[in-house]
């Protein structure tokens, strides 16, 4: 079963419809638990390739009670263990192989588990959580399968808040209609868009390892920089949407992972649009500590607004090397975290010569926001190279072409993307100031009938009667 198919889409109906038999916090509890189990099952693995994740719950669960306990001084060992045991059931190449296990075991959403394991840790270590988490808590948390596979990443209080209420929160009728339109959109992307984008990505890729013409590989070129960053939008936001709209029909409020990215006019803001859970989880437990320590190290004035630009950089190196365990991924952390400390350096900058007020007065120009939008998609697609491909592919794109072609690709695609995305912009402003009393047309009821009845539409055609199926997600891989 993929992660955004029919069967898929189906399973999380059917889980929605037995989970609201009852009104009990117990048997929604017990319905989500049986429902991941199942989930789990489906993706077709024998038992022995879960003992590996098994073992890695139990585990984090033994420490977890450890610190409930009063073992907070064993935080940061406790820490250190688990991030090592995470690196090695994850095969980082950088640990010698002959320490790994070589039978075949499932890491499927061990990332994301990661992630909730070290926030119930952090959180008890740190006396932020008084509470005791039972151990069946604990598995519904860690093993919904609404966010098993690529997020979001949600915090234990906010699911606890909605999972285990004596009240469940409500789901009225136009709840279930925004939530199935969610889900219809969600699907649309990824089997629709997603899809149609990757087979440009896939058509530019051949070309460029082609003996074609000098203009024909800068126009490969071109479309490998623009689609794939569009390609990964749409394949794991339209996952995102499917999932946050099963989970509200269990009365489950998950947080949302997007807002719009690509109307970021600069790196830092574009981090706070996309993958919104994993930016903000790094800004809590990385970020701010790192930053609040440097301060109280380094008491120069002149100094301290640069501890920022290092405190950037460290983070979203991190998120390099979460997204994978080669070297390749190194470099992707590099350039992330480099992009953001340069934009802050950037912000720093401008922000003495002009003045806080100036520099916010700049940033509100229509073609200098344009312009940053433009630089940004570049950017992220530039750094995307090495997240979607090996050093082979990555030497034999780059080597196509000579650097002065590749600059020339690169301003072109600023161009564009400026140009695109601000006509978006305007329209989009355009179409949402026609209003009647009830609010923009756009988004009236009937619009949105329509809206999704069409996209409907279009999903069941390409995935039923053209049998084109859909890319797999990417973020499933970490």
């Amino acid at each position: 079963m993929d992660s955004a198919s029919f069967e898929f889409v189906l399973f999380g109906l059917t889980a929605a419809f037995i989970s609201n038999f009852s009104r009990s916090s117990v048997w929604r509890s017990v319905v989500l638990f049986a429902t991941s189990i199942v989930f789990l099952g489906l993706l077709g693995h024998g038992f022995t390739a879960f003992l590996p994740l098994a073992c890695f719950l139990l585990v984090n669960y033994g420490c977890l009670v450890l610190l409930e306990r009063g073992w907070s001084r064993a935080l940061g060992w406790i820490l250190a263990t688990v991030v090592f045991i995470y690196v090695w059931l994850k095969k980082y190449t950088f640990l010698p192989e002959s320490i790994f296990l070589h039978p075949f075991y499932l890491t499927l959403g061990l990332s994301y588990i990661f992630f909730r394991v070290l926030h119930l840790l952090i959180g008890t270590g740190s006396n932020q959580e008084k509470k005791h988490i039972g151990l069946g808590a604990y598995l519904v948390y860690t093993l919904n399968f609404t966010t098993f596979i690529s997020g979001p990443i949600q915090r234990y209080d906010e699911f606890a808040r909605d999972q285990f209420a004596a009240e469940p929160i409500p789901l009225s009728w136009c709840i279930v209609g925004l939530q199935l339109e969610r889900v219809v959109r969600g699907f649309f992307k990824v089997n629709v868009l997603a899809m149609l984008f990757n087979i440009v990505r896939i058509d530019a890729l051949a070309q460029m390892y082609q003996p074609l013409p000098a203009s024909l590989k800068l126009y490969a070129a071109f479309r490998l920089c623009i689609i794939y960053p569009l390609f990964l939008y749409a394949n794991f936001s339209g996952y995102i949407d499917i999932v946050i709209g099963l989970a509200r029909l269990m009365r489950v409020r998950l947080p949302e992972n997007f807002d719009r990215p690509f109307a970021a006019s600069s790196v830092i803001e574009f981090w706070s649009r996309w993958h919104i859970t994993l930016s903000n989880w790094l800004k809590t437990y990385v970020f701010n500590p790192l930053l609040v320590t440097l301060m109280r190290r380094i008491s120069s004035v002149s100094v301290e607004p640069f501890l920022a630009v290092f405190c950037f950089f460290v983070t979203f190196f991190l998120i390099g090397l979460w997204h994978g365990r080669t070297s390749e991924f190194i470099v992707f952390g590099v350039l992330t975290g480099g992009g953001m400390s340069i934009n802050k350096l950037w912000q720093i900058v401008l922000a003495r010569a002009m003045g806080r007020k100036g520099y916010r007065e700049l940033t509100k120009q229509y073609v200098y926001a344009g312009l940053g939008r433009g630089l940004n998609f570049t950017w992220f697609a530039f750094t995307l190279f090495w997240f979607w491909g090996d050093w082979k592919q990555i030497y034999a794109v780059f080597f196509a072409l000579r650097p002065s072609q590749w600059l020339g690709v690169w301003l072109a695609a600023w161009l564009a993307v400026t140009v695109v995305l601000a006509v978006w912009e305007w329209v989009r402003a355009a179409l949402l100031s026609i209003r009647t009393s009830e609010g923009p047309v756009l988004v009236s009821r009937y619009a949105r009938v329509v809206y999704v009845s069409v996209l409907g539409l279009v999903s069941v055609v390409v995935t039923v009667l053209l049998n084109q199926p859909a890319p797999p997600i990417v973020y499933k891989a970490f």
